[in-house]
C-alpha cells in the first residue's frame, strides 16, 4: 500500500539496498523493491518529491551516520546506502525544477596539486551526494589555476579541497590566498580535509572549516544553510 512506500524507502537505505537485486543487511529483504524502485513507485503514486526526500531518503541516512560514529556500521555500510540515496535522487531530480525543489547546494571538490589521494574524498562526494548536495569532482592533482577558474565560471556553494600528505596540504592556502587575489574568496564557502589536515591548519590558512570525515561534511554544510 501506498503508505507503507516511505517507511520501506527509509529502511531500504538504512539496508544500502539500491535494487532488488541487492541483499543488504536483513537477509528477508532479498528480491523486495530496493530504493531505486521504491522511489519509482512512490512517484507512481503521487507521493510529493519533497516528502519522499524528506521522510524516507535523509532519515535513512542519518541513521546510517548515526550507526557509523557509533561503530555498528562500517565504510562499505555507509558506501552503500550512500550509492542508494544517490540512485533515487537521480530519479527524482529532473522533478526538482516543477515541484519547486532545489538541490541542498552545489559542491565542487578536488584533490589539490600534486597529490594523487582519492579515496578518501570520493566517499565524501558520494554521501554529500546522498544527502541532496550536487557534487562536482574535479579530480586529483588539480592546479590551482584551474580551481580558481572553475570557482569563476561555475561559482558553486561550497568548495571542498582534500589532500593525503604534508608536502601537499600547502597547496590549500595557495588556492585559498588565490581565491583572494581573484576577488572570489567571499563567494565560496571552503571546507578542507584529509589525513594530513587539522582544525588548526584550517584556521590558519583561513578556510571556513575543517571536516573529519564525510558525514562531518554534511553536519558542516547544513550548518552552512541553516545560517544564512
Amino acid at each position: 500500500m501506498s503508505e507503507d512506500i516511505i517507511p520501506m524507502l527509509k529502511e531500504n537505505v538504512i539496508q544500502g539496498r539500491k535494487t532488488k537485486d541487492d541483499e543488504g543487511i536483513d537477509e528477508e529483504l532479498s528480491g523486495t523493491p530496493g530504493v531505486e524502485e521504491l522511489t519509482r513507485s512512490a512517484l507512481e503514486n503521487n507521493i510529493p518529491v519533497k516528502e519522499i526526500i524528506t521522510k524516507g531518503l535523509t532519515p535513512g541516512m542519518e541513521v546510517v551516520g548515526e550507526k557509523f560514529n557509533a561503530k555498528e556500521f562500517y565504510i562499505p555500510d555507509m558506501l552503500a546506502s550512500a550509492e542508494a540515496v544517490s540512485a533515487g535522487m537521480d530519479i527524482l531530480k529532473p522533478l526538482f525544477e516543477a515541484s519547486n525543489i532545489e538541490t541542498k547546494g552545489r559542491v565542487t571538490m578536488a584533490t589539490v596539486r600534486k597529490d594523487i589521494h582519492d579515496i578518501g574524498k570520493s566517499i565524501v562526494a558520494t554521501l554529500l551526494r546522498g544527502a541532496g548536495y550536487e557534487v562536482e569532482d574535479l579530480g586529483i592533482d588539480v592546479p590551482t589555476k584551474k580551481i580558481v577558474q572553475y570557482v569563476k565560471e561555475k561559482r558553486p556553494d561550497y568548495l571542498g579541497l582534500s589532500a593525503l600528505l604534508t608536502s601537499t596540504m600547502v597547496y590549500m592556502g595557495e588556492i585559498i590566498d588565490a581565491l583572494k587575489e581573484a576577488g572570489l574568496r567571499d563567494k565560496v564557502k571552503v571546507i578542507v580535509g584529509g589525513a594530513a589536515v587539522s582544525e588548526e591548519y584550517a584556521r590558519e590558512i583561513g578556510a571556513d572549516a575543517y571536516c573529519v570525515d564525510g558525514f562531518d561534511a554534511i553536519r558542516t554544510l547544513d550548518g552552512f544553510r541553516k545560517a544564512k
